[in-house]
């Protein structure tokens, strides 16, 4: 584990260093208008290198999943800096955060899947994603991702036939099937079981070393904040650092 260092630090990164992932610089935003406007980030720093993961954790309402879609390119930026695999947000298109998108995995709690398609195929729709596969290869690679998470067995099922937790995963083997150089995942595990949750960021980290992709993770899954590099803690909108946690026996 690396030693945890303060998110309200941003340094130009040494010549000859890898470009950061993510380059959060002075980024706050609001919700409302007029007497009902409300602040919820306030001056946000983070830099998220590649291969790294961290975990976002904080109370509920804080600004986290706000920090997510933004870094995700699914919200205008309304003040700072957000520099996403080299692209400044602020000021930004629609059409160029849709192609930044194509870049980035996401995974939310609404698993967000198709309800007329299978398994493979809602996962298949991440390896379209991909240039110059053919369909063959598409379908094996959703295949892989989804034995990886352990629905070797449901390839064909509907998502109405599916548990929360297995929507969950056929939602995160989507993700990872579109090779992602940042995966942003918010709550991955909250519908798992210790064992399946386990199973699935050990994979996140898998994809985070051998791809060289960024992870940033909201969570509040005490059991899985020891697979971070760094824990960053937000309160009020505001970040700070924590410590990572000793590995559980």
């Amino acid at each position: 584990m690396t030693t945890s260092v303060s998110p309200q630090r941003s340094s130009a990164a040494p010549a000859g260093a890898p470009l950061p992932m993510v380059q959060v610089d002075g980024l706050s935003h609001w919700y409302g208008a007029g007497e009902m406007r409300r602040q919820v980030l306030q001056k946000v720093n983070l830099t998220i290198q590649p291969g790294e993961v961290v975990l976002l954790t904080g109370p509920s309402g804080c600004g986290k999943t706000t920090l997510l879609t933004l870094v995700g390119a699914l919200r205008q930026v309304q003040q700072g800096s957000v520099r996403v695999l080299g692209q400044e947000l602020n000021g930004s298109s629609r059409k160029q955060r849709q192609q930044l998108r194509r870049c980035i995995g996401m995974i939310f709690q609404g698993h967000n899947l198709l309800r007329c398609l299978s398994a493979e195929q809602n996962v298949q729709m991440g390896s379209d994603l991909l240039p110059d596969l053919s369909y063959r290869a598409r379908r094996d690679q959703a295949r892989e991702w989804l034995r990886a998470v352990g629905l070797g067995d449901h390839l064909d099922k509907l998502p109405h036939g599916l548990s929360g937790g297995q929507k969950q995963r056929v939602a995160i083997a989507r993700a990872l099937a579109a090779h992602p150089r940042l995966l942003l995942a918010d709550e991955p595990t909250a519908a798992l079981d210790k064992q399946s949750g386990r199973e699935v960021v050990d994979l996140l980290k898998r994809l985070a070393r051998e791809q060289h992709c960024a992870v940033l993770m909201v969570t509040h899954d005490p059991r899985i904040l020891d697979v971070a590099d760094r824990l960053v803690q937000m309160e009020d909108g505001r970040l700070m650092a924590a410590p990572v946690p000793e590995p559980t026996a």
